[in-house]
């Protein structure tokens, strides 16, 4: 049997049922996390759904009677049902079911919760050995800050990554880098990392908060600028970061190599911190 947790329970999977008038079905109306699981244990769960709860106040999602603490417990409790050892768990809210209309439905319209987990592996191949990323167009909403289930203009440009035989889309306005389709991304300059500011066009990443604390420990200038796609083609290093990619090094960008097209020292010194990190914290 597969739990899934849906309207405060855990059901078989075969049980689980979406009502055609929930609007996150009609119009993506919520928000979600991704909490990983390393060794049976949540990781970092108390930032993520802190960051659930700031998503659900920038688009009047009410979460009354729901707390960080309990969510936790949600996923805890998932995962073991579930016998993820290594994986994750994924989680969404969506504003609830009602008629279909445009404006929010009134007060007594209750949120739906949602989760399910599934278990995999870290990707060790592609941390040892670096992946492939193209450049595209960012065409998504203005609060990318928002980790919300409109995600079309993610999922254009990580299948136009894919049809590249590219592992991600690094997406930029007007030639100014932003994020990945499903990822953060750093450009390693003379020793000094550079990334997007975490304002209205990027997701502030949970691992993006990481490698920022793992940088500043290692005395490694970790600077919150913008940049441009010139920049990141003169990178002597690119890295990209997720939940479940970790501190993924990139070693080609469409088809410009990125330094001597292998794993850089600081990309080391990043992912040795973070498998410190999970040690420490999972």
């Amino acid at each position: 049997m597969t739990y899934i947790f849906i309207n405060d329970e855990f059901v078989d999977e075969s049980e689980g049922k979406i009502n055609y008038s929930d609007r996150g079905y009609n119009f993506g109306d919520g928000i979600y996390e991704y909490i990983r699981i390393y060794d049976g244990k949540v990781f970092t769960s108390k930032e993520h759904y802190e960051r659930l709860f700031r998503s659900a106040k920038e688009i009047g999602l009410n979460l009354e009677g729901y707390s960080v603490e309990g969510l936790t417990e949600v996923t805890k409790t998932l995962a073991a049902k579930n016998n993820v050892v290594n994986g994750g768990v994924y989680i969404q809210v969506t504003r609830g079911v009602a008629p279909r209309n445009h404006p929010f439905p009134d007060a007594s319209t209750k949120p739906v919760f949602s989760a399910f987990s599934k278990s995999y592996d870290r990707p060790y191949e592609e941390l040892k050995n670096g992946v492939k990323a193209i450049t595209v167009d960012d065409i998504r909403w203005l609060r990318c800050d928002i980790k919300s289930l409109n995600l079309l203009g993610n999922v254009l440009a990580k299948e136009k990554a894919a049809q590249n035989g590219a592992f991600e889309a690094i997406m930029h306005r007007d030639q100014t880098v932003t994020e990945g389709s499903s990822s953060n991304v750093y450009a390693v300059k003379d020793g000094k990392i550079y990334t997007h500011p975490a304002n209205n066009l990027i997701l502030n990443g949970i691992t993006r908060r990481i490698i920022k604390k793992s940088a500043e420990a290692l005395n490694i200038p970790f600077i919150e600028e913008a940049f441009t796609l010139d920049f990141l083609n003169d990178a002597d290093e690119v890295i990209i970061s997720s939940t479940s990619i970790e501190v993924m090094p990139v070693i080609q960008v469409n088809d410009n190599k990125i330094g001597d097209g292998k794993v850089g020292q600081i990309t080391k010194q990043l992912q040795k911190s973070f498998d410190n990190y999970i040690e420490s914290e999972a």
